[in-house]
């Protein structure tokens, strides 16, 4: 029977991060089709009788054709289990996807060959990058016309601060895709396509001097830019990688599932496994100490005919058993996992054990909240998720006032769940609370769900602010006397300051050093 730490070992936790239309949900589709998790590429966007595997459920997301929420996707490949936490790809991300950052080990960065590093791009690497997750970088759609490759390499470097090291290598310019050469094992691959790209492209393997005789002065080209690469990038320095200094690089087409296979043989040789877990006080939770893990994702209404509501569990340690009691570290209570669920798109199974870098979700865990770990045996407590910087306010009023009931308990489910922050000023309580969000969808999300899971439509009205900076009692009084700002309180009795702009953010820090203005994770990544 193997150790939890050997079955840890073939564990790979990763999401996938890209700017709108750079391919992410085809790329996400070809792992599941290349994993055996689907039969046929197109079932993850298939429509009518065609079996449905979206990782999209809400009828807001289904409507609008894009992801909102983030989706959990476990498949095997080459005898590891892949976790891809998947990530929205709407153009107002959102702190649901800053918090999967936090649940991962790796991330796939997806750049359009033609468009290289775009804003939503930047702002996800951003966050990665705060958060210590190693990247490996994948250039998509190199079937079409595109930029070249070297070009691309540069701006990764000089915009990332990251250095790119070609694992994959294309033959032939964007548009004019030939193969790939796999710079490690010295050989060429030169692939097939397949009728509109629903299987797994074949693969011919060429010795070099096949390939020169059959490519000509595409190999050439090829072969000069290796050179080049060797000479100035070498190959991929682990240490490195892991650090956050150096990313692997892979060329490719996922509509074609071209250069796909090599890229998933990248994140099981080059990403990292499930490692030690750090607590609150800095010590180590060893991945075979008794289980523990963190919530980084609630979810109401999942399945709208039981209104259930689930907490998704990032396992850190030790072997997950479903109808374990656990201890609720927040309130030291005992929490039952019968209904523990492993959870694919729309479809879900019982889950019956889980290992570090797994996911599980937890049904009807009422009393869970985003950042809460769950320990057995030996206490745990792990460092709360991180609070990200918002910069859309709006204030939140019941239209019907005898539909208050419905609108204030569905503002504290929104809420619990991190769809939006919830801040409240202590004279008007839940009559007027301002939602505070990273992304104007996250609002457009709240007045949706407030309307047709509540049944309580709101009025969102714009408000003239535009930053925050986190506070205390202490500054408060001062803070809220002044022009400009305006402090209000989280459920949890954190405080923020609330500024119209950053100029007079600057100003009010400059004369008035000994106040409390704290920055907040990814402060600066918007915009």
């Amino acid at each position: 029977m193997e150790s939890v730490a050997d079955l840890a070992a073939r564990r790979r936790t990763f999401a996938i991060i890209s700017h709108p239309d750079a391919g992410k949900t085809t790329l996400t589709e070809k792992f599941l089709l290349y994993g055996g998790a689907v039969q046929e590429a197109g079932q993850v966007k298939a429509r009518g009788e065609r079996r449905r595997a979206r990782s999209d459920w809400m009828e807001l997301e289904q409507k609008r054709g894009i992801s909102i929420t983030s989706a959990v996707l476990q498949f095997p490949y080459r005898g590891n289990v892949l976790n891809l936490l998947d990530t929205p790809g709407h153009r107002d991300f959102s702190e649901d996807t800053y918090r999967v950052l936090a649940a991962v080990d790796a991330a796939v960065m997806v750049l359009d060959a033609a468009k290289g590093i775009e804003s939503q791009t930047l702002k996800l690497f951003e966050v990665c990058r705060a958060r210590n997750v190693p990247l490996l970088t994948f250039i998509n759609k190199w079937d079409r016309p595109g930029r070249d490759a070297l070009e691309l390499l540069d701006e990764i470097e000089s915009r990332l601060d990251l250095q790119p090291v070609p694992v994959t290598w294309p033959v032939g310019i964007a548009g004019d895709f030939r193969g790939l050469i796999d710079r490690p094992r010295e050989r060429f691959v030169r692939f097939g396509r397949t009728a509109h790209g629903a299987a797994t492209a074949t693969e011919e393997v060429l010795d070099l001097e096949q390939a020169a005789a059959e490519e000509g002065d595409a190999w050439k080209a090829a072969i000069d830019e290796v050179a080049l690469l060797d000479e100035v990038a070498g190959g991929v320095d682990l240490d490195l990688f892991l650090a956050g200094e150096q990313s692997p690089v892979f060329v490719g087409s996922a509509l074609t599932n071209f250069g796909v296979g090599l890229l998933l043989d990248g994140i099981v040789d080059l990403a990292p496994p499930p490692s030690p877990r750090l607590d609150v006080d800095g010590a180590a939770r060893k991945l075979d100490d008794p289980f523990s893990g963190q919530v980084f994702k609630v979810q109401a209404n999942m399945d709208r005919a039981h209104r259930d509501r689930v907490a998704f569990v990032r396992v850190w340690s030790g072997r997950f058993e479903r109808g374990m009691v656990v201890t609720h570290q927040p309130t030291g209570r005992p929490f039952a996992t019968k209904y523990a669920h492993s959870v694919f798109a729309q479809e879900r199974e019982t889950l019956e054990e889980a290992y570090p870098g797994d996911i599980v979700a937890l049904v009807n865990a009422s009393d869970v909240r985003v950042g809460d770990t769950l320990y057995v045996d030996t206490p745990v407590e792990y460092p709360r998720l991180p609070e990200f910087a918002p910069e859309h306010f709006v204030t939140a009023r019941a239209r019907d006032t005898g539909r208050f009931k419905q609108f204030r308990r569905g503002i504290a489910q929104l809420d619990d769940e991190g769809v939006v922050q919830v801040l409240r000023d202590p004279d008007l309580g839940d009559q007027a609370p301002v939602l505070a969000a990273v992304g104007p969808m996250q609002l457009e999300v709240a007045s949706w769900r407030l309307e047709h899971e509540f049944g309580a439509a709101a009025e969102l009205t714009p408000t003239p602010y535009t930053i925050a900076r986190r506070t205390d009692e202490a500054s408060a009084p001062e803070l809220a006397r002044m022009p400009g700002v305006r402090v209000l309180a989280r459920a949890s009795g954190t405080l923020y300051a609330l500024f119209e702009s950053p100029y007079w953010l600057a100003r009010v820090e400059d004369e008035y050093p000994e106040l409390t203005l704290e920055r907040l994770v990814a402060e600066g990544t918007q915009g």
